[in-house]
């Protein structure tokens, strides 16, 4: 194999105030002090209430959590001087969008004037995995087969139960505001780098978009480095839940690229039936189990994911990864975050909700 399989993880954390518990802007010297000891690693996001870290490119998961480790403390030591806290979570359990303030930056208020109300209310922070594959050709060809996998990500991942107060009865109610904007969703299937150029092309060279990092599928080519994104997940409140996602996103890559060496590949499934499976995960998560399209019934995630774990032994094993991708297994046993999220909900309502995860964020630290 020619490709290395480096890993980046970008997450974008709310940032709450310790004392009401509601969303708080980032104030400038937070985010000087951060960036100071951070530099490129970290920077504002769409809405004052966010801010995003990226890691470095690692080799390795272990690599990618004593970076992931660094990025968090440092944020969760400079908020707390300023009585705040982050919270890594795609929706807040209660706080309103419309209370929220953006970010004054060139691109924030272009998207903002470009999609107005859609913008607004663009609460949600999401989780990003970047997988180093080396060849244009391979990135593409291998979109169609990752994306049979992105519900699974998406249902391990779901931590957004609840949207201005209210039970959604959703696993991730963050797809359903995302998929509000334009070039979202699931990515076409194209033949060629040639053909996904000629087609991003067509909106760069009328000026309807800059570059493709306006185009936000769920899995895409990165614009600025050698690798496949998935932007599937729902942020992880826990650090090392992160990292077991980052894993199996890295081992599902390399595995593709094995079958491929072999003159083998992952059977592709219309957009149709992955959307189908899709919308399960981003309803039930991992409680109601996924359609297993090779057998023609839904299965329980349970299931599915040990099929997983032994399908992709080789190449965890490889990857130094076993154990991260082994830990999935106490996501299935004790629920997602939005499982944890409504048991803390019912028991104590929707403040102790944040309060649990401001926990959770400082768990693994």
């Amino acid at each position: 194999m020619q490709d290395t399989f480096t890993i980046g993880i970008e997450e974008e954390y709310l940032l709450v105030d310790l004392d009401s518990l509601e969303l708080a802007a980032a104030p400038d010297a937070l985010m000087d002090a951060c960036t100071t000891e951070l530099q490129d690693q970290v920077s504002p996001e769409f809405l004052q209430c966010q801010i995003e870290i990226g890691t470095k490119v690692c080799e390795t998961v272990a690599e990618a959590r004593e970076d992931l480790r660094n990025l968090r403390s440092c944020i969760a030591r400079e908020a707390k001087k300023h009585n705040l806290a982050p919270i890594a979570v795609s929706c807040h359990p209660f706080s309103d969008w419309k209370d929220q303030q953006f970010t004054d930056k060139d691109r924030y208020s272009q998207l903002e004037r470009e999609l107005e109300g859609v913008a607004r209310r663009m609460l949600i922070s999401g989780m990003h995995v970047h997988v180093g594959i080396d060849e244009n050709p391979r990135r593409i060809d291998l979109m169609p087969q990752l994306a049979y996998f992105l519900p699974h990500l998406l249902a391990l991942s779901a931590s957004s139960p609840f949207w201005q107060g209210d039970d959604t009865g959703l696993a991730s109610y963050r797809l359903s505001v995302f998929d509000n904007m334009p070039r979202t969703g699931l990515p076409p299937v194209f033949a060629s780098w040639g053909e996904y150029e000629r087609t991003t092309g067509t909106l760069i060279d009328m000026g309807v978009i800059e570059d493709t990092t306006k185009i936000w599928w769920d899995l895409r080519p990165s614009d600025h480095y050698p690798t496949l994104e998935t932007r599937i997940c729902d942020v992880q409140p826990r650090m090392e839940h992160a990292l077991a996602l980052a894993a199996l996103t890295q081992a599902l890559t390399r595995m593709l690229i094995r079958l491929r060496d072999r003159n083998l590949r992952w059977r592709e499934y219309d957009r149709f039936l992955i959307s189908e499976n899709r919308w399960r995960a981003q309803r039930y998560g991992i409680t109601e189990g996924l359609i297993d399209f090779g057998e023609r019934r839904i299965r329980p995630f349970d299931e599915l994911l040990n099929e997983l774990i032994t399908l992709l032994a080789e190449d965890a094993e490889a990857l130094c990864c076993l154990d991260e991708i082994a830990s999935l297994r106490d996501i299935v046993k004790t629920g997602t975050s939005s499982t944890r999220q409504r048991a803390v909900y019912r028991a104590d309502g929707p403040q102790a909700v944040v309060r649990h995860l401001i926990e959770e964020f400082h768990a693994d630290l």
